[in-house]
């Protein structure tokens, strides 16, 4: 497939992980004006250094600026805008169609792409958007595939972008108050405290007796989750998303560990190599989701909603990143406790995926043997059969 890989970046070892895995580009975002105000994000040096590794790599980085923005934001949103232009960053992400002006006005070099924020969502905005000056519209979620192929043949000459993978949102197109008004947090800020995520229950006012109680809406025994959406995953339609005319493949995660970014692209970039579409089909299986959905890619769905749990365990437990090799040992710093005679599986970008080795030799940090590795974060040598690379990681199937 000739479409972009995209992939997020939380923060610069995010970013290592997503190009190590396969991704062609990354989005990122600064300390100010991205809707991830709690991902880790990037300072200013911080970017730069992450379009220089990009560049030296032949991959992109494109810089979220997609708040909606107020009066007060302009004059450093200027700043920033020139900037992200000295250190050529390859895109701005944006949404706000003021924004959008300033851009053009103070950073004419930058190529814009317009947000999903923007709830694009039929050929004459598209139209629209490409004569104001942007390159690319992040479509939004709510789209099928047949109307990407109808805005694609009106309007040929810009960049479709479209999500593939990851978390929904249960407004339209992430436009959501419930955060701002339970607690406070500016979902369209940046600052989204996720309440679509939370178990409900209501609690009424006895008008004789002056007290509350609780009122029973349980759906079953593991709780009440109105609002909570399932889990974007488009692995089995890439193909028909291309012809339709999407040259970018959007994967939601800048929140989500650098394992389950590993994981995901991994076999997003498999299918999209020519790999079998069932090894990567499992490989999702292994780490943490809500119950797949291929949302409105097919069609009307009234199916959207994952009513069971929050979230679901995957198949596997993240257990370390692999540092480097070290003749017939791996270096690997612990995330989840491990013994000898552990049973572990490899996570990498190349023909060791999927395989696994009994632990039998573990050396810790001062070079003395254990059998129980029990300290997080501590650098454990680990005999091996295999060759792995820095930036591999290990896991340990819980489910078989």
């Amino acid at each position: 497939m000739k479409a972009e890989l995209l992939a997020p970046a939380g923060n610069f070892s995010k970013l290592q992980t997503a190009f190590h895995f396969g991704a062609d580009a990354v989005y990122v975002g600064g300390k100010q004006f991205s809707l991830r105000a709690f991902a880790d994000n990037f300072t200013a040096d911080e970017l730069r250094s992450a379009v220089d590794f990009a560049h030296k790599l032949g991959k992109k980085v494109y810089i979220t600026a997609n708040v909606f923005a107020r009066n007060a934001d302009f004059a450093e949103l200027q700043d920033y805008f020139r900037f992200l232009a000295e250190i050529q960053v390859d895109a701005l992400i944006v949404s706000d169609a003021g924004v959008v002006q300033v851009a053009k006005q103070c950073a004419p070099s930058l190529a814009l792409h317009l947000s999903t924020q923007a709830n694009t969502t039929n050929r004459y905005s598209v139209e629209f958007w490409k004569e104001q000056g942007v390159s690319r519209v992040i479509l939004a979620r709510e789209l099928s595939i047949n109307e990407i192929s109808e805005i694609h043949e009106h309007v040929p000459d810009i960049e479709l972008e479209s999500f593939v993978h990851g978390a929904m949102c249960i407004s339209y197109s992430g436009r959501c108050l419930l955060s701002d008004y339970l607690d406070g947090r500016a979902s369209n800020r940046g600052a989204c405290a996720q309440p679509c995520r939370w178990r409900y229950e209501i609690r009424a006012l006895n008008a004789t007796n002056g007290l509350s109680e609780w009122l029973p809406i349980e759906q079953d025994e593991r709780g009440t989750y109105l609002l909570n959406s399932k889990d974007l995953n488009m692995l089995a339609h890439l193909q028909e998303l291309e012809k339709a005319g999407v040259s970018s493949f959007k994967i939601e995660g800048r929140m989500k560990s650098g394992y389950y970014l590993a994981t995901v692209i991994n076999a997003y970039r498999k299918v999209m190599d020519g790999g079998k579409l069932e090894v990567s089909e499992k490989e999702l299986a292994t780490v943490a989701h809500r119950e797949y959905t291929t949302a409105y890619a097919l069609g009307k769905n009234s199916a959207t909603v994952n009513y069971v749990d929050s979230q679901s365990r995957g198949e596997c437990t993240y257990i370390a990143d692999v540092k480097g090799q070290e003749k017939g040992y791996i270096l690997a710093e612990m995330r989840n406790r491990f013994q000898k005679g552990d049973v572990l599986e490899i996570l990498s970008a190349d023909e060791n995926c999927g395989k696994s080795f009994t632990v039998h030799n573990v050396y810790d940090s001062r070079g003395e043997k254990v059998e129980d590795c029990k300290l997080v974060q501590e650098l454990y040598k680990i005999e091996c059969p295999y060759t792995l690379r820095a930036g591999d990681f290990l896991r340990r199937r819980t489910v078989k």
